[in-house]
């Protein structure tokens, strides 16, 4: 008998080796051509899809480098200034689902080619309000411009002024706002955010995916990590690009600059805000191109082509349901693609981990997408920083921090080969103390400006009010002013004027940025009896101790930056290990709808509607009605814009370590399972494949962070 098997094993064994041997040299030259065709594909797809994600990061951080600067050019307040930011997502909201679970079956590079020439349409559309929009026009004193004839800023009596310069006045009033009529050119603005929005959606469910079915699961990460990190350096160029923009007159090239009375640090400046858009434009156009060219499907590494699970099914979470699994290389018809539409959304929303995970992230994403819309508000508003400035502060120092603290976060996981429980932790430590350095915030914000009849009396006590009929005083009452204006004049002693006329100026001197205003009934009340009582063109600078407080503020921002930052590698992680494999795609599709729908749309709105409570001293359009803020009260700008910020993220944190308590609860370690299984032999083939909690799966995972956090 012994000798009967022997011989059957050494029949079978020659019966099986000998055609392997006589077809290995052909076998072997294959794999290799496979190797490289698959090898050039994925690495030309890679690049493409790298600078597509650099294309779209510098076109959405550009549009938040110019909220200040679309808020007073089309004179809006800071609440539409959030729907037209929200529209974006609005635009993701109408076809990602549509995208995200039919599109991984479709050509999924022509898709995200598409997706890249109507985000770039997009982006023209928004830049063309001010090819069809007159000249920028700002409250301004007559006497200012270049004008020949001499008017007093305290219009005593109108007979002063001559007829003649009345009427052309009024004629170019009516001339505008017949103009201003039919034109509410913001809506082109809100539309090409949205088309953004609809071209920006096949990006990230589909490249992703695309890159983790034709890479080996040790290339997966890495290639992922790298096209996240070449994200990070989009909105850095954004920021840049808005500073060097926001230099730059709004009509630049159409008006005489010399003519210009503001300067940056004006309430009123508008920088060229269109250039930028046609900038990313073009970017968006090039993006588009290599697309057309790449397969619908590559090769498939060996590693991959007998495995029945990908590198992003989870190792970790046990399932109770078990379904059948499909192969995505199938044609499958779209009716039969849809009959598992609702059954799969029921799967990952009976997942407790992914569900709690998916509500923390949301309300996280709701304090992170306000205070990043509006930081640059904040800081201009705060410490009296431009609009250039800013944007250059927030390119050059915040967006580095960030993208350091990504890529620390994925060194750590791959340095400690931190398990998903391990990810959990460090998701919610960086959470936790990130939102505790933004406590400090709160004690490092600069007072008021002194504005006579806003946040001081025309005397020098300290007031709040936004009431208008607060702007005048027994020293302008012989003065015929209007309350709506803002053309403020800094007097010397120390206080802002709404206007000229506001502060009693019978005489001036000058044109342009040099008008010199003297005789100022109102400067003479708080000025000392040696000063004469003048004052120059434009508000004062905030007071002394700002520019230290804004030193200290840009530090804790940094750091506050990267703590926040180093989270979020972990916590994509999680996200992929707690989801079936044939779910991937609709799982993230899912996920980045419900933080666009939740967080996205409504974050900037609310924002802009709470940081309009603080305004002062609303500007006017030229056929009356409220236009953009022009003073805030700084106190309460900081209590609502960090309060909100806050109270947001500590809410986050709260269902953070309820997702803890639960992945405590289903996870198994390793040596316990490997314990359990190790006396009961051989286990079939079929059983491990569908049973996430087998000893050889748990096995793996001990390697199994190195492979998917290596960046």
């Amino acid at each position: 008998m012994e000798n009967s098997a022997k011989e059957n094993a050494q029949l079978f064994s020659k019966t099986i080796i000998l055609p392997i041997d006589r077809s290995s040299s052909k076998s072997e030259s294959s794999a290799s051509k496979e190797k490289q065709t698959c090898c050039g594909g994925i690495k030309i797809f890679l690049g493409a899809l790298s600078f597509v994600y650099f294309a779209k990061a510098l076109s959405g951080s550009y549009l938040k480098s110019t909220i200040t600067q679309i808020e007073r050019r089309f004179d809006i307040p800071s609440s539409l200034v959030g729907v037209i930011d929200g529209s974006f997502e609005i635009g993701n909201l109408l076809i990602i689902i549509l995208v995200s679970y039919f599109g991984a079956k479709l050509h999924r590079p022509k898709i995200i080619g598409v997706g890249c020439l109507i985000m770039s349409a997009g982006t023209f559309l928004i830049a063309m309000p001010q090819f069809f929009m007159g000249r920028y026009r700002y409250e301004i004193f007559s006497s200012s411009t270049n004008s020949t004839v001499s008017i007093s800023p305290c219009l005593q009596d109108k007979s002063q002024i001559p007829l003649s310069v009345l009427e052309r006045s009024q004629a170019k009033i009516n001339a505008g706002c017949e103009k201003e009529v039919g034109s509410s050119m913001w809506i082109y603005v809100l539309l090409g955010n949205l088309l953004r929005g609809i071209g920006e959606t096949p990006i990230q469910p589909l490249g992703i995916t695309y890159i983790d079915d034709y890479t080996s699961e040790e290339s997966a990460a890495f290639y992922i990590g790298c096209v996240q990190t070449v994200a990070i350096i989009g909105p850095i160029f954004g920021f840049l690009l808005g500073s060097l923009c926001a230099k730059l007159y709004v009509d630049i090239g159409f008006v005489d600059l010399d003519n210009i009375t503001i300067t940056h640090n004006d309430a009123r400046w508008v920088g060229a805000w269109w250039l930028g858009y046609l900038i990313a434009g073009v970017l968006s156009v090039l993006a588009a191109i290599p697309f057309w060219f790449l397969p619908k499907h590559l090769p498939r590494p060996e590693s991959r082509k007998d495995s029945s699970t990908s590198s992003e099914q989870s190792k970790f979470i046990i399932e109770d349901n078990k379904e059948h699994h499909r192969s995505y290389e199938q044609q499958v018809k779209i009716l039969e693609m849809a009959k598992d539409f609702l059954p799969s959304v029921k799967n990952l929303f009976g997942n407790p981990v992914y569900f709690l995970y998916l509500c923390a992230s949301i309300i996280q994403f709701n304090s992170l997408i306000g205070m990043v819309t509006y930081k640059p508000k904040y800081i201009e508003q705060q410490y009296g920083q431009s609009s250039s400035k800013t944007n250059f502060v927030i390119g050059l120092i915040n967006i580095p921090a960030v993208a350091f603290g990504i890529f620390s976060g994925g060194l750590i996981m791959k340095k400690f080969r931190i398990n998903v429980l391990g990810a959990a932790r460090l998701s919610l430590g960086s959470s936790f103390f990130g939102y505790l350095l933004l406590l400090s915030l709160f004690a490092m914000g600069c007072e008021n400006s002194d504005v006579a009849g806003l946040t001081v009396s025309y005397e020098g006590t300290k007031q709040v009010s936004s009431y208008e009929q607060t702007l005048f005083s027994e020293c302008n009452s012989g003065c015929i002013c209007s309350k709506s204006e803002w053309d403020p004049i800094c007097g010397e002693n120390g206080i802002t004027y709404v206007s000229a006329c506001l502060a009693g100026c019978k005489t001036s001197n000058g044109s342009g940025k040099t008008t010199v205003f003297y005789n100022c009934s109102c400067l003479g009340i708080t000025a000392s009896p040696s000063r004469s009582s003048s004052a120059v063109m434009g508000a004062c600078q905030k007071g002394k101790e700002c520019p230290k407080m804004f030193l200290y503020f840009l530090v804790i921002s940094v750091i506050t930056s990267y703590t926040l930052s180093i989270g979020g590698t972990p916590g994509y992680i999680l996200l992929l290990r707690c989801i079936k494999p044939q779910l991937k795609s609709f799982a993230l599709g899912i996920y980045t709808l419900a933080i666009r729908v939740l967080a996205g749309v409504p974050a900037p709105v609310y924002f802009g509607v709470s940081i309009d409570t603080t305004c002062l001293k609303w500007g006017s359009k030229r056929c009356g009605g409220r236009g953009a803020c022009r003073l805030y009260d700084s106190n309460a700008f900081r209590y609502i814009y960090l309060g909100l910020t806050v109270v947001l993220g500590t809410m986050s944190i709260f269902l953070s370590i309820a997702v803890l308590f639960v992945l405590k609860k289903r996870y198994i370690p390793p040596d316990e399972n490997i314990a359990a299984n190790g006396g009961r032999g051989m286990v079939s083939v079929q059983t491990r494949k569908d049973n996430f909690v087998n000893s050889d799966y748990l096995i793996q995972t001990t390697y199994w962070p190195e492979k998917e956090t290596r960046l």
